[in-house]
């Protein structure tokens, strides 16, 4: 039988197949090959009427998620707070970046837009995000149409609200919710467990918060790549290897210059290609250090 892994908890493995759910476990051999199942795996197992199943084999993978675990995700929900937290432009070109990197596509959710005193204060940075391609939403009615389909997980800052939004879509999850700590600024972590839920023709699944994002690229390259609005006049640089820094003829530089770029998505970008290169430095250091 075929199936996908719509939860994980304490050992079994619970698939679904054909509309019906089966408690399963992996099989040793794959501890021993060192793999590991993780919802959202699409798999083949055996499963009797009277007794748990196993699972026999996994699936390629089109893309995973380290925290939580979850694989072959269609798009993430980002969200982000308008206050308490404030918003954050820089957090939410980490998201993206890493989004972009696995090939999940983002949809930007902002909340708590209520709480600003000017109610346009955003509106810049909705409009930067629109011309570059992502979809924005504010509201339930305008996300719900969007998950159809779709196997989307929700993922954001600590506070911002995910689960509170999630209970409002399908109050049936009951999902815990917490207070912002006012001495801290931010949301205790209050989701635990990782599940897929149906919802409006799609799965969905809550993510435990961040208050930091640690992203997989490594190289300019890459970089580059992950910032759609970059990437795509990036293909006009003298050099195939730009890094719109210091090389001359640089189309990148020209489009900020004559505002086809948000001067804060390139702030971003030369950031984290700092990130990027301390990081690389630091390696060779350690590696030069303690030789094999």
């Amino acid at each position: 039988m075929q199936g996908t892994i719509i939860k994980a908890l304490a050992g079994f493995y619970y698939v679904e197949s054909d509309g019906r759910v089966y408690q399963t476990r992996a099989r040793g051999n794959f501890r021993k090959k060192g793999q590991t199942p993780y919802v959202g795996d699409r798999v083949e197992f055996s499963a009797d009427k009277d007794s748990e199943g196993y699972i026999l084999k996994i699936a390629e993978r089109k893309n995973s998620l380290v925290r939580p675990p979850i694989v072959n995700i269609d798009q993430a929900v980002v969200m982000m707070s308008a206050r308490e937290p404030d918003f954050n432009a820089n957090l939410l070109d980490r998201f993206l970046v890493l989004l972009e990197h696995k090939q999940i596509h983002p949809i930007i959710y902002l909340s708590k837009l209520d709480l600003l005193d000017d109610p346009g204060e955003l509106d810049r940075y909705v409009q930067v995000y629109q011309q570059i391609g992502y979809a924005v939403v504010t509201s339930i009615a305008d996300l719900l149409p969007l998950l159809t389909g779709k196997i989307t997980v929700f993922m954001g800052q600590t506070g911002v609200g995910k689960s509170t939004l999630l209970n409002k879509m399908a109050p049936d999850l009951q999902l815990e919710t917490g207070e912002i700590s006012e001495s801290l600024g931010r949301g205790r972590h209050t989701t635990r467990a990782v599940s897929f839920y149906s919802l409006n023709g799609g799965k969905i699944a809550d993510t435990p918060g961040f208050s930091s994002l640690d992203y997989e690229v490594d190289t300019a390259e890459a970089l580059n790549q992950v910032f759609p609005d970059i990437a795509e006049i990036s293909q006009n640089c003298k050099f195939r290897t730009c890094t719109h820094t210091h090389e001359p003829a640089c189309a990148v530089k020209q489009a900020l210059g004559a505002g086809q770029i948000a001067a804060f998505r390139f702030d971003h970008y030369l950031q984290f290609l700092s990130e990027i290169e301390n990081r690389r430095e630091t390696y060779k250091k350690v590696a030069k250090k303690n030789p094999k």
